[in-house]
């Protein structure tokens, strides 16, 4: 080869290499993958209206869809105070946050945090500690609102929100708003002097079974406590107790990942949200402080039998996920590609092949595309609540799942996100993000209007 050859080779092949350059920082183009519509593998559902939470899974035999019909049931049925006619679903209270589980889940989506002073609470519920974080005395671990006929609450809660402004790099102004909680009419007694409180908005339910199907290894793949990486991110995982194994359990649902499984977490909010006994938690949700609550005529023991629980799990196990939309339009792709350069990748980590050996074979082997890694990530002291969660601290909080977000509004007619519902939108829950990911809060303050926009038109995607 001539020396013009090879100087010829040199210039071309530096021109490529600055043009691929210059196009990912000018001109970035996200690119689609085969089948990414198909956020819940065969699990993906394709109706985008308002009940596109609460398909069941397409690939069910026919056994399994009269399982799914009959949990669905319980889930959206009101439950009544003992004795009732109909016996199957009394039992309610006698203190309680809702009558059914649909009340804190509508249509399988979010719940509404109160928006004005004095709105009762209606899929807003708290979670309650004394000052050093063991369950509060008088009151137990959930505080609940409402109570049966003869019986009074055991608080009232007011909500209050203070706008916050703030601009981005470009100049565009932003607000955020702030809530404020008011407790009043404590119906027990005091409650502890400095006790911790932690609100929890009810979330969408959709895929949560393919989460579970999820291989723990593969979750705890992302965890690094001491951020040994040097990324500034480190998830750390839960262990919790399971109550029907008598062990300790990695976390992977609620907002702090302080439930093992489906199991647990349904048992646990038909005791603490509805005031319903089962087989794995036989007491109600009164301490021994409420005498008052003592003499209430119970539904039976346990409230819901075995095969009505499970007939809840697995209606929850198989809920489908809807599909993404415009996934390969060009400002939803560069959106994408945004997404990872921002970092939130990190932590809402897109996809994942479920394991091999759930008990529901629908759900083993599928490709999803949760946008989460189920761990917990400090963000920062604006959205901490103070208040422990087995190993979660008060600043914690496990990273959401992000499929099925863009069609919020559709189906429960609000955009309300975070664990409080705080933020009023996409945008919003962004700029609330602090601690570890602060930096990539920041990096989305330094948008241009226009890369801000195509951001959230891929996040609306999902």
């Amino acid at each position: 080869m001539t020396r013009f050859s090879h100087t010829a080779l040199f210039f071309i092949s530096l021109i490529a290499l600055t043009q691929c350059e210059m196009k990912d920082e000018l001109d970035p183009q996200g690119t689609y993958e085969e089948n990414e519509e198909y956020s819940g593998g065969n699990l993906t559902t394709f109706d985008f209206g308002e009940n596109a939470f609460g398909h069941s899974a397409p690939n069910l035999v026919f056994e399994e869809e009269n399982a799914f019909v009959v949990g669905n049931s319980f889930f959206r049925s009101n439950w009544t105070t003992a004795p009732a006619s109909a016996s199957v679903r009394d039992g309610l209270g006698p203190v309680f946050n809702s009558r059914s589980c649909g009340g804190c889940h509508p249509k399988d989506g979010r719940g509404t945090p109160p928006l004005t002073y004095g709105e009762p609470l209606n899929g807003l519920l708290f979670r309650l500690s004394g000052a050093n974080g063991a369950p509060e005395t008088t009151y137990g671990e959930q505080l609940q609102d409402k109570a049966i006929l003869g019986k009074v609450p055991e608080a009232k809660v007011a909500v209050t929100y203070a706008e916050l402004s703030g601009k981005y790099a470009d100049g565009t102004s932003y607000s955020l708003r702030k809530p404020n909680y008011e407790f009043t009419e404590w119906g027990y007694g005091a409650i502890e002097s400095g006790f911790l409180f932690s609100p929890r908005v009810g979330n969408q339910l959709a895929g949560v079974g393919l989460l579970e199907a999820i291989n723990n290894a593969d979750i705890l793949a992302s965890v690094d406590e001491q951020d040994m990486n040097g990324d500034g991110i480190s998830g750390r995982a839960n262990y919790v107790f399971d109550a029907v194994s008598q062990s300790t359990l990695l976390g992977k649902f609620g907002w702090k990942s302080n439930q093992p499984n489906l199991l647990q977490q349904t048992a646990g909010a038909f005791n603490g949200d509805i005031g319903i006994t089962s087989s794995v938690f036989m007491k109600d949700h009164v301490t021994d402080a409420q005498t008052d609550l003592h003499d209430v005529i119970n539904g039976g023991e346990p409230e819901i039998s075995d095969k009505n629980l499970n007939d809840v799990v697995f209606y929850l196990q198989t809920l489908s996920v809807p599909a993404r939309r415009d996934a390969e339009d060009v400002d939803v792709l560069k959106g994408k590609l945004l997404f990872t350069q921002l970092e939130c990748a990190t932590c809402h980590t897109p996809k994942y092949v479920t394991g091999t050996s759930h008990e529901i074979p629908a759900l083993r082997e599928q490709t999803i595309r949760p946008y989460t890694d189920l761990l917990l990530h400090d963000m920062g002291a604006d959205l901490a609540d103070g208040r422990p969660d087995f190993l979660a601290n008060g600043n914690e909080w496990r990273t959401p799942p992000l499929w099925g977000i863009g069609l919020l509004q559709t189906v429960n007619g609000h955009t309300f996100l975070l664990h409080d519902g705080r933020a009023r939108n996409i945008e919003e829950a962004i700029l609330w993000h602090g601690g570890e990911a602060e930096k990539s809060k920041e990096k989305f303050t330094n948008l241009t209007a226009q890369d801000r926009t195509r951001l959230l038109k891929f996040l609306e995607s999902l």
